[in-house]
């Protein structure tokens, strides 16, 4: 006899559920064709997906009923999924287990006796021939990534993360190592990362990081990525930051970025925005060469919302700001706040150029030029958010206040806004939002503008 379900039993719901499955379909067809889908494209697909949800608890409510008049003993019934056993395997202790059950279902109560007894097995055979090394460590790459709370039997379990990492540990050369068992243990390694409790532990495992520094290095992409992405997780903590930063991790993100492959970039530049928070990696990520490699993919328009949060990051560093200064970056920044509609990758590179300009004042020509062709800066100090004005406006006092002129420094003589308008070549007024000190005296006042007729500088 054929079984009967809630769709079949009813068919009004049975062709509402096919027409819902037609219409998702439909959408995520339309997602994943087009480049330019529109969010309400995502949101009606969300729509369709809560509609099949609604269906589905209704179909396992009856479904349940159903088997209440159905009983089996208990030790034919998985611990885990708490179902009928199809396929069971017999473990150490005694207890049957169905093996795809640990990466289906999540036990909401915690973990088990017969789980843990399956998590002790899998570590064993972290140690054993390569072929069940890489069975136990894709499986528990799937553990932790399904069920969270086997995350947390990491950092309960004695020793365990040294065993995770034995194949990798143990390997006498990166190119000894198979890729996929590589992946997988990275992975994990990520995933046991992601829980709270464990980031200092794992941190302070003594192989963990010299082995995220080798996994930047080689092997998948994906590993490589997500080697990145775990030293992200990690550098949450503070003590994690120095740690990392002291063991060197930044040379191989930052050469990792330079290659510039597109499913890691992202991950890798979160990992070096945040070791970079401390001042202690603000120097190495300087000295390792990070200015460089970041200025040159924000130039190709790689990736450069994440990468100029860095780069005003390092501008603190001041050896940074002689490297952005003499890399070119003055006029690759101003074409970015001119064309950009991003207000916050305005403000960055308007605070980078702040400082470069108070550091080497030459770079405030390039500043001049950009606001008489273009009006950059005047529009910027108006319209910009609050802290992009502010730069903005002490970008032009510093220029006001220290540009010489024959070997005068002219800013302590102006007042009068028109002239030192007239004097810096703009009809805008939107960036001299202030009063400079000013002497009265007539003869310093008609010198400066004689200066400035015999320099051209009036329009």
């Amino acid at each position: 006899m054929a079984k009967t379900g809630v769709f079949d039993s009813d068919p009004t719901v049975m062709v509402k559920a096919t027409e819902l499955k037609k219409e998702l379909q439909k959408l995520v067809q339309l997602i994943v064709d087009d480049e330019d889908y529109r969010t309400e494209t995502i949101d009606q697909a969300k729509e369709m997906l809560y509609a099949l949800k609604e269906l589905k608890m209704k179909k396992r409510s009856l479904s349940l009923k159903l088997h209440e008049t159905v009983r089996c003993p208990e030790e034919f019934k998985c611990p885990l999924s708490k179902e009928l056993m199809r396929d069971p395997v017999i473990l150490a202790s005694g207890q049957g287990i169905e093996l795809p059950n640990p990466v289906q279902y999540s036990n909401e109560e915690g973990i088990t006796e017969a789980d843990r007894d399956h998590f002790l097995s899998l570590l064993e055979k972290m140690s054993a021939t390569l072929f069940e090394q890489k069975e136990a460590a894709k499986e528990l790459r799937l553990l932790t990534k399904r069920m969270p709370s086997f995350r947390a039997v990491f950092g309960e379990s004695l020793g365990a993360i040294p065993l995770l990492l034995t194949p990798l540990s143990e390997s006498k050369s990166p190119s000894g190592i198979h890729p996929n068992l590589q992946e997988d243990v990275i992975t994990t390694l990520l995933n046991i990362s992601i829980h709270d409790n464990n980031k200092k532990l794992v941190a302070e495992t003594p192989m963990v990081i010299p082995i995220l520094m080798e996994a930047l290095k080689s092997g998948t992409i994906e590993t490589r990525s997500n080697a990145a992405a775990a030293l992200f997780t990690l550098s949450a903590l503070d003590s994690n930051k120095t740690l990392i930063g002291k063991s060197g991790a930044l040379k191989p993100l930052i050469d990792l970025l330079e290659e510039g492959h597109q499913l890691t970039l992202k991950d890798v530049a979160s990992a070096i925005f945040n070791l970079c928070i401390i001042h202690e990696n603000k120097a190495r990520a300087v000295r390792d060469g990070a200015v460089m490699v970041i200025l040159k993919k924000i130039m190709d328009g790689v990736h450069v919302d994440e990468l100029l949060a860095i780069l005003v990051m390092l501008s603190s560093h001041h050896r940074a700001v002689e490297e952005i200064g003499d890399l070119g970056a003055v006029p690759c920044l101003l074409r970015i706040i001119r064309e950009s509609t991003c207000e916050r990758n305005k403000e960055n590179c308007i605070a980078i150029l702040h400082t470069v300009c108070l550091t080497d004042r030459t770079k405030m020509k390039a500043l001049r030029e950009e606001e008489n062709t273009y009006g950059t800066i005047s529009k910027l100090a108006q319209d910009g958010t609050a802290r992009a004005k502010r730069k903005a406006n002490a970008s032009w006092k510093i220029y006001l206040l220290f540009c010489p002129l024959s070997g005068i420094f002219v800013g302590f003589l102006l007042k009068d806004l028109y002239v030192a308008m007239r004097l810096f070549g703009t009809a805008r007024a939107g960036y001299l939002q202030f009063q400079l000190p000013y002497t009265s005296s007539d003869n310093h006042y008609s010198r400066v503008v004689s200066l400035a007729k015999r320099q051209n500088d009036l329009v």
